[in-house]
């Protein structure tokens, strides 16, 4: 970690050189057509950069690019052992830079300089390190034949591989894709979210350094329906992975049908369930991590522990309990290293979760903490972290995605109305529950439709567990051994002898 305070970071930020280019084949250049847009700070409402608004003619550009780079085979068929070679370098030169990189996403998406720094920027250098670790250590398959056959089962990487990739955890989101699409020997061109593109565009040349050929990693910053589109039609895109919303996943996998079946892998929405069993260890631990589950990185997080299940036997005791655990998440300065609550990434997202704020009100739930939006006089886009108790699950805040810091506490009165209230949502991303008792917890866990389900914590697992949802929340998985699927070709190669 480092030393540094809030007068440091601003220091810094003032002396921060920022680009905002798209970056095609090593070098960074504008948009084809010169169009830019604003880059604001929800910090303080401050310009940061005019980043390139790239759209189709960009798209074609870099696929083109990114198809030649492939079919060279200059990184698609290097050994793997040299690929592993250049990741970790890759990876080494990330942990280099890992305060300029923090302090692009803080300014860019307004998150904590703490969580940038010890979160973000760290777990991506992992991703990245841990997929070109594990390269040159996957073996591929030998069928069982007769005697004068040979049955060889390979994988082989797909091709050009587009990623449009989330603004909540811009760096960490994009290594997620990286590490195994790069790993696995594709070419790959990365669409960050127009809201917070500044980390995307700057790893890009951290690439190059570390030796990954011109063309095999290209950047194109710009907007969803423009250059997201171009690359989700476009013929000669192999893989489109996503994160973000549910409503763009399902876009996307109607653009890949109306072009070519590119395979389409996607991490959508959550309305995650956080199950509190009056038998729970640890009634302080589970209030505390509940209050965390919701109020991390704004409550911007697709696992966000968004619906709060109580057993109604001990609701009375626990609610209090995370009222009290959730005074300790404050919005602050991002760049106050004791801040732990930022700003939300723009005043469009501050207005819905505002308007979420008060479809509680207006549905009837009671609100018992936050509410409010604060520091205002900042510029910035700040929202106290809120709970409403007495939430029916049918209420829009218990059924919607808000991707804020709001929290809905239902109460039960059985394991199988706990279920069943959890699983009455489109999503399945990931649950937690809370119970002294193992055969509850593995029955429970079982019954969850959620692609994570963490027991006696909140969002445990690191790059050794798969990540990805049930439902409406997606297919695929990221993290893992199981995120190489997305990104190789199966071929079966019977010779006779």
């Amino acid at each position: 970690m480092t030393s540094l305070t809030r007068a440091d970071w601003e220091q810094r930020a003032k002396n921060l050189n920022i680009e905002g280019r798209a970056f095609v084949h090593g070098q960074y250049c504008a948009a084809a057509s010169a169009a830019t847009f604003e880059c604001i700070s929800p910090v303080d409402g401050r310009l940061l950069a005019q980043v390139a608004s790239c759209d189709l003619a960009d798209a074609e550009i870099a696929v083109a690019d990114a198809r030649s780079t492939f079919d060279s085979g200059v990184w698609s068929r290097l050994a793997p052992v040299k690929r592993k070679e250049v990741m970790i370098r890759f990876a080494e030169l990330i942990e280099q830079h890992r305060e300029e990189l923090a302090l692009l996403e803080t300014l860019d998406m307004g998150k904590p300089i703490s969580d940038s720094l010890g979160i973000d920027v760290s777990s991506a250098a992992r991703a990245i390190r841990w997929s070109g670790e594990a390269i040159d250590k996957i073996y591929d398959e030998v069928a069982a034949t007769p005697h004068n056959e040979l049955g060889l089962v390979t994988r082989e990487p797909i091709g050009v591989v587009a990623a449009i990739v989330p603004w909540n955890f811009p760096l960490l989101m994009s290594c997620w894709k990286l590490g195994p699409a790069l790993a696995t020997g594709n070419s790959v061109i990365l669409k960050p979210s127009e809201k917070s593109p500044l980390t995307g565009i700057r790893i890009a040349q951290l690439a190059i350094e570390a030796g990954i050929p011109a063309g095999v990693f290209n950047v194109l910053p710009g907007y969803g329906h423009t250059v997201g589109k171009a690359l989700a039609l476009h013929m000669d895109v192999d893989t489109l992975v996503f994160t973000g919303s549910t409503k763009i996943a399902k876009q996307l996998m109607v653009y890949a049908g109306e072009s070519n079946m590119k395979r389409v892998w996607l991490e959508a929405g959550g309305k995650s369930p956080n199950i509190v069993f009056a038998d729970a260890p640890d009634l302080q631990a589970a209030a505390e991590a509940a209050a965390g589950a919701i109020a991390f990185n704004q409550g911007e997080v697709c696992t966000a522990g968004s619906r709060l299940l109580v057993e109604n036997s001990i609701k009375a005791q626990f609610v209090p309990l995370v009222v009290e655990a959730i005074k300790a998440w404050k919005p602050g300065h991002p760049l106050d290293p004791a801040t732990n609550v930022g700003a939300l990434v723009d005043t469009t997202q501050l207005n819905n979760v505002l308007g979420y704020i008060q479809a509680g009100h207006d549905d009837g739930a009671k609100l018992v903490a936050g509410g409010k939006r604060v520091m205002e006089e900042t510029g910035g886009t700040y929202v106290e972290p809120t709970i409403f108790d007495g939430v029916d699950n049918a209420m829009r805040i218990a059924q919607e995605e808000i991707f804020g810091p709001v929290l809905s506490v239902i109460g039960f009165d059985s394991a199988e109305e706990a279920v069943a209230i959890a699983n009455d949502t489109p999503y399945g991303l990931a649950a937690a529950v809370w119970t002294r008792d193992l055969s509850k917890a593995h029955l429970t866990a079982k019954a969850l439709r959620a692609g994570s389900v963490w027991v006696n914590q909140y969002d445990g697992g690191d790059m050794t567990a798969p990540f990805g949802g049930f439902k409406q929340s997606g297919n695929g998985r990221d993290k893992s051994l199981h995120a190489f699927d997305k990104y190789t070709e199966l071929k079966a190669t019977w010779i006779k002898l």
